[in-house]
């Protein structure tokens, strides 16, 4: 497996030293953020945090996005979320503290059909939230960008990658799913499969929705299997971390490992986290999800200068 490292939190350092304001900053900000606060609701004090309200994405034939925006230095970040999350979940909130506190441009949105964005999310469809992710990059963000994707958003990213190569100069996954519902579909029992068939929807069990099912439509299936990348050598050439939690119940790590394997880059790390599940979003990983983004800034702006 050409280029791939692991690493531990305890020897990942980043490059680049932050000044204290910066650090002081977006410490704080940490601490609030995973102290327990509902989502949504203010985490930081006003002097400390740069206000953004949620904009919309005005398209042609396609549903209003919403989004926030933060200007500031290239590279810029878009943090691509999970399955059916919005734009207001832990890691969200805490890249944008990051970003502002080294004055680096930032971006998050929700899906078509998700939070604050239009749509009908029993029409949605991976190809859909592809050209989701596509029409940020083309009509907001500015320069160079590095994707953060979580989970789906994992997936998302390297089509994007693919799709904007000279646009996107970096990608980082957390827990990326690539192929994750395809490939979960296709391990279950071949009357299990055809029941959802006959039915037309999956009932996905799963512990992070709140009634402890996803109900998944069968042509959401069918239209993702036309997205899977595993088939083939992925074409992306750039820089790429990839951290996943050893606990994940959802999407195995060994996936990480599989992505590493077929994409065409030579930088590409995993690092693992023993005791850490799918959504990586306790403190631990939250540092070690800022510190990947800073060392990738702090490695492009090497290339650039």
């Amino acid at each position: 497996m050409a280029g791939l490292g692991m690493a531990a939190l305890g020897a990942w350092v980043p490059c680049r030293r932050w000044s204290k304001a910066a650090v002081f900053g977006f410490h704080r900000g940490l601490t609030a953020l995973l102290a327990g606060k509902p989502e949504g609701t203010p985490l930081w004090l006003p002097a400390c945090r740069q206000k953004t309200s949620v904009s919309f994405l005005s398209r042609p034939d396609l549903p209003n996005l919403a989004y926030k925006k933060l200007k500031g230095k290239s590279p810029g970040v878009i943090f691509i979320p999970g399955y059916i999350s919005n734009m207001n979940g832990t890691k969200a909130l805490a890249i944008e503290e990051f970003c502002k506190s080294l004055g680096h441009a930032y971006i998050r949105f929700d899906y078509s059909g998700v939070g604050n964005s239009d749509g009908n999310l029993q029409e949605c469809t991976v190809g859909r939230w592809r050209k989701d992710v596509l029409s940020i990059i083309d009509d907001l963000a500015e320069g160079p960008q590095i994707l953060v994707g979580s989970s789906l958003g994992g997936w998302l990213m390297f089509h994007a990658a693919i799709a904007r190569p000279q646009k996107v100069v970096a990608l980082i996954g957390i827990a990326a799913a690539v192929d994750g519902l395809v490939t979960q579909f296709s391990q279950l029992p071949v009357e299990v499969k055809k029941e959802v068939e006959m039915k037309g929807v999956w009932a996905m069990p799963s512990r992070y929705s709140e009634d402890g099912i996803y109900h998944i439509q069968y042509s959401f299936i069918k239209e993702a299997e036309h997205h899977c990348l595993f088939h083939s050598p992925i074409p992306v050439n750039c820089p790429i971390r990839l951290l996943h939690g050893m606990k994940d119940d959802i999407v195995p790590w060994h996936t990480s490992i599989q992505v590493a394997d077929r994409v065409v880059s030579t930088d590409v790390d995993v690092i693992l986290r023993k005791h850490s599940d799918h959504r990586m979003k306790e403190k631990a990983d939250i540092q070690l999800l800022v510190y990947t983004i800073d060392d990738l800034i702090d490695k492009l702006s090497t290339v650039v200068n």
